[in-house]
């Protein structure tokens, strides 16, 4: 047991230690169904089909001379970072990059009446913007 676990150990050194660009190797995340509620960042889409996304073209906040060399990418945003993009893209390091925002079905009004809270009768010291971290 324990020669096996250090043969993997040992194999994953020699693969960390190469140095390789994803788009090299053709490694990325497949995008198939609804992105989990709550975790946002960065997806890598297969050759598959594209998700939905909010708006047909991709958005950009600095466009320098860099900005041509950039590839979009897709990113999975709370719809408030998406609106206020120029605000919110420095927490995703993609303030020079074409960026595409992924429509989620949990921002929908359909699954708001399903999983709502009533929020109206919260008293106290809570009430407010950050009463409610979800």
């Amino acid at each position: 047991m324990n020669k096996q676990i250090a043969t993997l150990l040992m194999s994953f050194g020699l693969l960390a230690g190469l140095p390789a660009q994803a788009d090299d190797l053709g490694i990325n995340v497949v995008l198939e169904s609804e992105v989990a509620p709550g975790v946002y960042g960065r997806v890598e889409l297969g050759n598959g089909s594209r998700p939905e996304v909010y708006y047909p073209q991709p958005v950009v906040i600095v466009k320098d001379s860099s900005y041509s060399k950039y590839k979009p990418v897709h990113l999975h945003v709370p719809p408030g970072h998406a609106k206020n993009w120029g605000k919110h893209c420095h927490k995703y390091h993609a303030c020079e990059r074409p960026v595409y925002f992924i429509r989620s079905v949990e921002y929908e009004e359909s699954y708001q009446r399903e999983h709502d809270h009533d929020h109206k009768k919260s008293k106290g010291k809570e009430k407010g913007k950050k009463h409610d971290k979800h």
